[in-house]
């Protein structure tokens, strides 16, 4: 399928869009391509009266969904004291502003701070979820990251680095699980993450390396653990880059009680064998 947008297809939707009530919309970009935004994302896109986005961390094509006249501001070169004052004028002004983020608002995108300002100011805002990057790396790969009887939790993680995590969080602690590991945030730090994470996975644990999901220069490499940082270095990654450490990346043949027959529940109860 293509990223590309229909501008048409978008012009036609926009009339049947009421318009927006003034205050600021904290919205989830997902990894990268347009077409993984929510349907709730695109109309609030298409109906804003101000952007402002995350041009380091998001597409620039996710822009062709926003009115022409839309007032668009570039955010990756701006600090809160910087953005909030914008966000609380153009909200007073009686417009709607869109907080474009990357991913998913919840995981590692710095809007706690943001929704705290915007409350004390008395500005309403609202979060709309998106995609996060571990979930486009799991469709793009065709994996299931919980497998019965193989791996049943997801952990996602990053590396201490110029972020700290709390001592109870840090990455080898977490790796003594041996669960499906999604490391964010590690490629500056990858012989660190590699070295935390062999005190406890095999050598052989299939890892995957997802460079830019979504975007047109995306990449994905699978690899093993014992090979994590030297594939990192040689393919020169030092930022934008998610691991994904997880027996569920390797050859599975376990299968799912939920749809097999001897399994019953509400909606399939037993059937009563023939005499």
């Amino acid at each position: 399928m293509s990223n590309s947008t229909s501008e048409s297809t978008i012009e036609l939707n926009r009339e049947s869009i009421p318009s927006l009530a003034p205050g600021v919309y904290i919205v989830g970009a997902g990894p990268g391509d347009p077409e993984l935004l929510t349907v709730k994302a695109q109309k609030l896109l298409m109906q804003g009266d101000v952007i402002l986005y995350a041009d380091s961390l998001v597409p620039r094509q996710i822009l062709q969904m926003c009115r022409p006249e839309a007032e668009i501001i570039h955010t990756a070169n701006k600090t809160l004291e910087d953005i909030l004052p914008v966000m609380v004028e153009r909200v007073r002004s009686h417009k709607s502003v869109i907080r474009l983020q990357s991913g998913d608002p919840s995981l590692y995108s710095a809007i706690h701070e943001q929704m705290h300002a915007l409350a004390a100011a008395e500005i309403p805002f609202e979060v709309i979820p998106g995609i996060s990057a571990f979930q486009a790396a799991a469709a793009k790969l065709n994996v299931e990251l919980t497998v019965p009887g193989l791996v049943q939790t997801i952990i996602l993680c990053r590396i201490s680095g110029r972020t700290q995590v709390p001592e109870r969080e840090e990455l080898a602690s977490l790796a003594a699980h041996q669960a499906s590991l999604c490391l964010y945030l590690a490629a500056r730090h990858v012989e660190s993450a590699q070295s935390q994470l062999l005190a406890h996975y095999p050598p052989e644990t299939p890892v995957a390396i997802c460079f830019r999901l979504g975007w047109e220069d995306e990449k994905i490499c699978v690899t093993t653990l014992d090979k994590m940082a030297e594939t990192t270095h040689k393919e020169q990654l030092i930022r934008t880059t998610l691991y994904v450490i997880s027996p569920a990346l390797g050859e599975v043949t376990a299968r799912s009680r939920l749809y097999h027959p001897e399994h019953t529940h509400l909606f399939r109860p037993k059937q009563k064998l023939n005499p």
